[in-house]
């Protein structure tokens, strides 16, 4: 089969995602067409999402955006657009501005203005130098990580799979559509009467010890205080639970990559093994890349003036390791639960570097770094695990490598409009005062410090956070969702997670072995619905402020 890539880029349409055959190639991310709707969206993705950032506190998903414009431009009579009606053109669309979006506002507007509220203007550009390679590097890790023993394509990643059933029935129509369209009609009006309907979809297909963990960390978050007359967050216990659970998985990530490695003598290497090999050879170049980038923080912020020798190495070297553990911590809850608490994770992160004593100066660094670490990290895992069912689940094929190279190729391309996006408008945002508003929070912990019953509460705490995370092990990450849920304040999502899990149960106890596949339409039905809902009412509620 042969295309066109000046100006199709792409198979023709109606072809089965399904079955590719070798003489098949995948639409280029970097074709004209594809190339110019991507950097169109990125910067709509990018504008809307620091828009919505600084006005709401709230960063929306754009992804269903991205292919809802392929699809529409698909049907336009013009040859340069029946490229786009490739399901595989329109999965370059969605993960172009998903990453802008995510990347502009969590990993890039966040944490420069960590400074700018700090009262160091001079340290906003360094900031957003260092940040920006950390973005581009999260990414990156993760495309070498994805369908390894650590984060298989084979875990749900929810908001993929809603991305890559609405992709589908747009193509395909049929039953399947009949059924998305049910989920979606769920989905707008749950969050119409404003239930967390994505909560409810995650539930459905989700892993059921991590899903059951999930939910009660949101339950106990959500009533510690009308029932029992305690403020949990207060007192830390979610992000002690956190340390501890996040530590062990850390932990287990080293245990994968050193034991599923291993290959009998003389045998052949097997999927796993070669996929932890990979995987532990993306960790070493990681911790090499965010020391680099640490170092060039020191340097450019020049917060290396204010402190020691050793307490410099130190900075360095915990930042490295920091983000490390809150980029795997945000990966592995994106992956089970749909959620990715990269905020309070940094803060946890900062809370730890106050514990040591670094220097003011040196902690609106850490925050910053901590904070652009893991939102690109767990986005390109959604677009991937998109692009994976669309592409028929056919791992270590030559359509799915080479797919995962243009996803990767159309998500820096979305990276680097985000990057120019925020360059260009961040001055205009903070003229007007107009940051994330959780820097605030960021900044009044630095400014306030940390008390000894703090320390001790993290400490605490931090034990059975490990303990749970061992007890459920590497499959089921307990700790790391049990912790989810704590640190969510959200006492509704808690419950429509579990009418999730209930009606996932009746579901595969009346359907039977058909349920897995109808649960999974149905829930990106209901996840697309709120997520649709929730972006446009964002975006109307921005434009009044």
């Amino acid at each position: 089969m042969t295309m066109n890539h000046e100006v199709t880029a792409a198979v023709p349409p109606r072809d089965d995602p399904s079955a590719h055959p070798s003489s098949e190639l995948h639409p280029k991310a970097l074709a004209p067409a594809n190339l110019i709707l991507t950097v169109v969206l990125s910067v709509f993705g990018a504008i809307v999402g620091i828009q919505m950032l600084a006005s709401l506190g709230i960063t929306p998903s754009t992804s269903l955006i991205g292919a809802l414009a392929a699809m529409t431009l698909a049907r336009v009579p013009l040859a340069m657009f029946r490229g786009l009606r490739s399901v595989h053109a329109q999965n370059l669309a969605q993960t172009s501005i998903s990453s802008a979006t995510f990347g502009a506002a969590n990993s890039l507007f966040l944490p420069i203005g960590i400074p700018f509220l700090f009262g160091l203007p001079d340290m906003v550009m360094p900031m957003l130098v260092g940040v920006s390679l950390a973005m581009l590097l999260d990414a990156w890790l993760l495309y070498r990580m994805f369908d390894t023993p650590a984060f298989p394509a084979s875990n749900p990643w929810p908001l993929g799979i809603a991305a890559a059933e609405a992709i589908k029935a747009g193509d395909g129509g049929g039953k399947q559509a009949w059924l998305l369209l049910g989920g979606l009609a769920t989905g707008v009006a749950g969050a119409v009467i404003k239930l967390p309907m994505s909560a409810f979809g995650v539930a459905l297909i989700g892993g059921l010890g991590a899903m059951i963990a999930f939910g009660v960390g949101l339950l106990v978050r959500g009533y510690s205080t009308p029932l029992f007359g305690l403020d949990i967050g207060a007192l830390y216990v979610p992000h002690g639970m956190m340390i501890g659970a996040g530590i062990v998985a850390l932990a287990q990530v080293g245990r994968v990559v050193l034991g599923k490695r291993r290959v009998a003598p003389g045998g052949p290497a097997t999927q796993e093994a070669r996929g932890a090999t990979a995987l532990g050879r993306s960790l070493r170049l990681g911790s090499v890349g965010y020391l680099a980038i640490m170092v060039l923080l020191a340097v450019g912020t020049g917060v290396y003036t204010g402190m020691s020798p050793g307490m410099l190495v130190c900075f360095v070297i915990y930042g490295t390791f920091a983000a490390f553990v809150h980029e795997l911590i945000v990966g592995i809850a994106a992956m089970h639960s749909g959620w990715f608490p990269a905020f309070a994770v940094a803060l946890i992160s900062l809370l730890i570097g106050i514990l040591i004593g670094f220097p003011p100066e040196a902690l609106v660094v850490l925050a910053g770094f901590c904070a652009a670490t893991g939102p690109a990290f767990a986005d390109m895992g959604y677009d991937l695990k998109a692009g994976h069912l669309l592409r028929g689940e056919t791992s270590g094929t030559p359509f799915e490598t080479e797919g995962r190279r243009e996803q990767m190729i159309a998500g820096m391309v979305g990276f680097a409009v985000a990057i120019v996006v925020v360059a260009c408008s961040y001055k205009l945002f903070f003229a007007n005062h107009q940051t994330a508003p959780i820097n605030a929070a960021y900044v009044a912990a630095i400014k306030a410090g940390i008390s000894g019953d703090t320390a001790r509460n993290l400490a605490l705490w931090a034990i059975p956070g490990a303990l749970l995370q061992i007890v459920g092990g590497a499959r089921q990450q307990l700790g790391v969702l049990f912790a989810t849920g704590l640190l969510i304040a959200s006492p509704m999502a808690g419950w429509m997670v579990a009418a999730g899990i209930a009606c996932r149960l009746v579901a595969h106890r009346v359907l039977g072995a058909t349920a897995r596949e109808k649960l999974e339409v149905f829930a990106g039905g209901v996840i697309a619905g709120d997520a649709l809902y929730s972006f446009f009412s964002g975006v109307v509620k921005s434009l009044r402020k």
